[in-house]
């Protein structure tokens, strides 16, 4: 994917959280994602990185954006990529994820790409097959590849990630991609901020090694980076909010609330969006939106992860070094 000398070797078999990485290994991954922004925007984006290597996506939740990103990411990297369609397949009769590893398994692919709704099916996963696994969010545990795109997104557009202010709101207590994204800016340098209803904080967030503030307005005063959250009712097993209306009045970002970020700050969010909800139209469509951009570099990042992890020199059957 570089033209001049090869990255360094990484160092994983498996990509299963970002508590697992050091901050090396996140600028590794980030360096080589830089270059594949650069495939993914020439004409010929296909190149032959993974040429003869079988990747499947097994996708337990419905997610068409990630799953279309990793499937686009792995073609552009030449691999031959299965879609595992979970809703008509064995595990509706009854099959477990482990009979179901050990069946793909047997299939011999290089390398698994799981969204599963339970915490840590990842890596149970990881344990009961041969080729590398790469969780594409595990229950509300953890989604690495979004943490790294976002972190590719605001590094491109704000040179650095150490010293950045970055306030995190919304739900937090049910978003994996708030958990992946606190370690690795915390990993990286960055201060975080979070803010929520108290209803939507988790236990023990200020062991997180972030700033917990109770209004959008405190939260967001002088941040370089916004990350807005979903509001995942899906998740949610009770009432954890009034209405859709008050959380909007109150933890939704608009003009006003955005006034008394930096004048250059970066508004994200990991999509799917609820407009109205979690963020204003305006504001989602505005000129310090990023989030056209994150769905881009989602592709570069899943490339360079998979990339990464099927690294030639890499011994396949133990992982390290050949």
């Amino acid at each position: 994917m570089i033209d001049a000398a090869p990255p360094p070797l990484f160092p994983h078999r498996h990509l299963l959280g970002i508590r697992d990485l050091s901050p090396a290994d996140i600028k590794s991954l980030l360096d080589r994602a830089d270059a594949a922004v650069a495939i993914s925007r020439r004409h010929e984006k296909k190149t032959s990185a993974l040429r003869g290597r079988t990747q499947i996506n097994l996708f337990y939740e419905a997610s068409t954006r990630t799953q279309s990103s990793f499937e686009l990411a792995g073609k552009r990297l030449g691999a031959d990529v299965m879609n595992m369609s979970v809703a008509s397949s064995s595990v509706k009769k009854g099959e477990t994820l482990i009979d179901t590893a050990m069946t793909l398994n047997a299939m011999r692919p290089d390398i698994l790409i799981i969204r599963h709704a339970s915490a840590g099916a990842a890596a149970l996963l990881a344990q009961k097959v041969g080729c590398s696994v790469v969780n594409a969010g595990d229950g509300t545990h953890e989604h690495p590849t979004q943490a790294l795109l976002d972190a590719l997104t605001i590094r491109r557009a704000k040179g650095r990630l150490a010293g950045l202010t970055v306030a995190i709101c919304g739900d937090i207590l049910h978003s994996r991609v708030a958990r992946s994204n606190i370690l690795l800016l915390n990993a990286m340098g960055a201060f975080v901020r979070v803010a929520a209803p108290s209803t939507l904080l988790p236990a023990g967030i200020r062991q997180m090694s972030v700033e917990v503030f109770p209004t959008m307005a405190d939260a967001l005063r002088g941040a370089d980076v916004v990350m807005m959250l979903r509001l995942q009712r899906e998740r949610m097993a009770g009432a954890f909010v009034p209405s859709v209306r008050e959380y909007f009045r109150y933890f939704g970002l608009d003009a006003e609330k955005l006034k008394v970020a930096r004048e250059d700050a970066l508004v994200m969010h990991p999509g799917p969006m609820n407009r109205g909800v979690e963020i204003a139209s305006e504001i989602a469509d505005g000129p310090q939106s990023a989030i056209q951009e994150q769905v881009e570099m989602g592709v570069a990042v899943r490339m360079a992860v998979m990339e990464a992890l099927l690294d030639p020199r890499r011994n396949p059957a133990d992982g390290v070094a050949a």
